[in-house]
């Protein structure tokens, strides 16, 4: 019997552990904290669309082995709520089971694969696998028309920031004779739909100075090595091409009662618990929790970590028969990386521009490349970081 166990190794699972246990040493209590996940890193999944995303991962054993959690190399594979037991599945296919007195669910989501003629042929900067093959593949692909071509389906946050940054990753591969060239194609009429209009004019600018084609109102039919086919029916040489069109929670949502959002969200309460399987909580990418009035949290690491911590000190709360923390997360803000044309930084759900260019980007890369990334190996400054009152790491912080 676990006292509290943790599905999910991302930053939403990371922090439930981390603050579970600062809540288990805080108490001084003798609490078991497990968490399960299938890799041996917490991957910083908002660097993956730049080059060298080998690097983007941490170990978590790094993290959760300083601070006394159990970790467990394994895919879950079943939830019995009825009966509070998990099943996993180590690599090796060996089967454990554990049950639990609180479980949290923060296993993430994954991007959803369009069912189209050569779907197999699309590259993604979902897992760090996927984004590692991309790259191996913008350096091995075949000479030919459309070599330097790489065709990215969907305008949104992901798709901004792979588009933005292939241009300089394809101009730094390709020779002084090669002509590189990104396209990037979206359905809706204008970039990044569900960003509004606040930003628009700002990135339709570094768009047009870093020579980005954009194909508006458009949507992709068929893939095939070396070429796209366009709904419209018209066809274009491309030796890459990469899909970024939305994401869904993972499918073991499916197996806790409660009602679930359009992205398969577990509807949560303020204190992150699910009403219909009150021994469980959402965290991350799993959880539909209300942000703001009027506004649900996002699939996207900014929201990810606070609902950990949350979710972490309030089931190790529950069980102490201690008052709850209600989420409440920093005000929300969204910084999207332009590539070499800077980034945009906005404030609010109505995204009103803070700064753009170089000042928005020196914000991007302090948050994505320090602030975002855990303490490793110092116990103190883990558990002091997992307070849900502390946000994320200032920066300039050792990594």
């Amino acid at each position: 019997m676990e006292d509290v166990l943790v599905i999910g190794g991302g930053f939403a699972g990371v922090w439930s552990a981390a603050a579970a246990a600062r809540m288990r040493t805080d108490n001084d209590v003798d609490l078991s904290i497990t968490l399960v996940a299938p890799g041996d890193d917490l991957v910083i999944r908002p660097r993956l669309y730049e080059a060298d995303p080998h690097l983007m991962r941490v170990p978590l054993d790094r993290i959760l082995g300083p601070i006394g959690v159990h970790r467990v190399a394994a895919t879950v594979s079943t939830i019995d709520t009825v009966h509070r037991a998990v099943t996993a599945v180590d690599a090796d296919g060996r089967s454990t089971k554990w049950q639990y007195r609180r479980l949290i669910l923060a296993a993430g989501s994954r991007l959803r694969r369009p069912a189209l003629p050569g779907a197999e042929h699309l590259h993604s900067v979902d897992t760090v696998e996927a984004a590692v093959a991309l790259e191996e593949h913008l350096r091995t692909c075949p000479p030919g028309p459309g070599r330097w071509t790489v065709v990215v389906v969907g305008a949104g946050f992901t798709g901004l920031e792979v588009a933005t940054e292939m241009v300089g990753r394809l101009a730094e591969m390709s020779g002084p004779a090669d002509r590189p060239r990104v396209v990037l194609v979206e359905r809706a009429d204008a970039v990044g739909p569900e960003l509004g209009p606040g930003p628009r004019p700002a990135i339709t600018e570094a768009l047009d100075r870093l020579g980005v084609e954009v194909r508006l109102g458009q949507s992709i039919a068929s893939v095939e090595p070396g070429r796209v086919r366009f709904a419209d029916g018209t066809e274009l040489a491309a030796g890459t091409v990469v899909w970024t069109a939305g994401v869904q929670a993972s499918p073991l949502t499916a197996q806790i009662p409660g009602w679930r959002d359009r992205l398969d969200r577990l509807r949560v309460d303020e204190h992150l618990r699910v009403a219909e399987a009150p021994e469980v909580f959402a965290a991350g990418d799993t959880a539909a929790a209300e942000a703001d009035p009027g506004h649900l949290v996002l699939q996207s690491c900014q929201h990810a970590i606070p609902l950990g911590k949350y979710a972490g000190h309030n089931a190790v709360a529950d069980l102490l028969g201690l008052p709850l923390a209600e989420f409440s997360p920093a005000p929300y803000a969204c910084c999207v990386d332009l590539g070499a044309a800077g980034a945009v930084l906005t404030s609010g759900w109505d995204r009103m521009i803070e700064s753009t260019g170089e000042k928005a980007k020196a914000r991007k890369m302090a948050t994505n490349r320090e602030r975002i990334y855990p303490p490793l190996d110092d116990a103190d400054e883990i558990l002091r970081v997992a307070d849900y009152r502390v946000g994320v790491r200032p920066a300039g912080a050792r990594i």
